[in-house]
């Protein structure tokens, strides 16, 4: 019995190991269909990769992220970029243009801000003033005509008469020394002592630009010096007729060269039968060699370069003591006109009042336009 048990029990026991190992075989299979699901089962791993085109749903709000994902950080760095660089171009066209507009603005508002008084004449920012037609002695416009005041670099008009009148030529090289500085009121220049030009250079720059030092020069390079030269500006005025005026240099830095608007009125009249003073005191800028250096100079009335306008003769001129001032032979309808106006305490009143006063002429053409402000001061 023990043998057959025995051999029973092998059998019993073969039979057994077979499910164990199918049981085996079951298990070692579901672990690895188990894994093959899980690969399946990433996708929700994906999930907020495939969720990101909610997020092109809202970008195309910003229109900033309708193409492909590839580099999309970049892009919309640059997206965010692009307006600011945008910004600063649309900025960068605006100041100059709103520079300009404001500068148009202004133009406008002198053009436009024409006050009458109760008599219908404009009022006026400067002191004294004459307007006069130099071709028939018609007085159009004044107030304190024969005030005597401070002319300051007015007396450059003289200063350029004397000198052409003088026949010096015009090529001579005249050099800027240390006498030529301003120790009177400390102006400065950019004609360096030392700095060489001809004597027609000199005289084009205290013209257009009102340089001190090129009319200092002018009249230390006269034939007996500069002594001579003011005794020469005198004796012209005498001659001219200029009753109410005394240089006491060439510049007008001197407060004590002084005049009457009606006296200068004759002074700018006389300078326009000069071709070169016409040229050089309306020209807009010149280039001269200031000690191997090119250098600009510009005109102090800015009037000189407008279409509108068509100067033949100009000169501004500044001191405290004098206040702004401007002289100049225009035309208008055909016909010049000669204003005078002294004694203008605003930058810009001058040429604000010149520009009232043509607008004025232009309006009340035609009618009586002899006027005669009310208040007047003799000098």
């Amino acid at each position: 019995m023990k043998p057959r048990s025995l051999l029973a029990a092998a059998v019993i026991g073969l039979f057994m190991l077979q499910p164990v190992s199918n049981l085996a075989e079951a298990a070692a299979s579901k672990p690895a269909r188990t894994s093959a699901k899980v690969v399946p089962k990433k996708p929700v791993a994906k999930k907020p990769v495939a969720t990101k085109p909610a997020a092109k749903t809202v970008a195309p709000k910003k229109k900033a992220a309708v193409k492909p994902s590839a580099g999309k950080t970049a892009r919309n760095a640059r997206s965010k970029a692009a307006p600011a660089r945008n910004t600063q171009r649309v900025s960068m066209r605006m100041v100059p243009a709103t520079a300009a507009a404001a500068a148009a603005a202004a133009t406008a508002a002198d053009e436009v801000a024409l006050a009458l008084d109760a008599n219908g004449l404009p009022l006026l920012g400067s002191s004294a003033f004459y307007v006069v037609n130099p071709n028939n002695g018609e007085v159009l416009l004044e107030r304190n005509a024969a005030m005597v005041l401070p002319i300051a670099s007015i007396t450059k008009l003289m200063t350029a008469m004397v000198v052409l009148d003088a026949g010096q030529s015009l090529s001579e090289p005249m050099t800027i020394s240390s006498a030529d500085i301003d120790l009177l009121k400390g102006t400065g220049s950019r004609l360096a002592i030392g700095t060489t030009l001809t004597r027609e250079e000199m005289l084009h720059l205290a013209l257009m630009s009102s340089e001190n030092r090129a009319a200092s020069a002018l009249a230390r390079h006269y034939p007996g010096g500069e002594k001579a030269f003011v005794e020469a500006m005198n004796v012209k005025a005498r001659l001219l007729g200029l009753w109410n005026t005394r240089f006491h240099d060439s510049t007008g830095l001197n407060p004590a060269n002084v005049s009457s608007p009606r006296d200068l009125a004759k002074m700018v009249s006389a300078s326009a039968s000069y071709p070169l003073i016409r040229e050089f005191s309306t020209s807009s800028e010149r280039y001269v060699d200031v000690r191997g250096q090119m250098t600009r100079f510009g005109n102090t009335n800015g009037l000189v370069k407008s279409p509108e306008w068509s100067i033949s003769v100009s000169k501004t001129g500044y001191i405290s003591e004098a206040g702004r001032c401007l002289v100049m032979q225009t035309w208008l309808h055909d016909q010049p006109v000669v204003m005078v106006l002294m004694d203008s305490n605003g930058l810009y009143t001058r040429t604000a009042d010149a520009k009232r006063v043509r607008k004025w002429l232009e309006q009340v053409d035609g009618a009586p336009r002899v006027a005669v402000a009310p208040v007047r001061r003799e000098g």
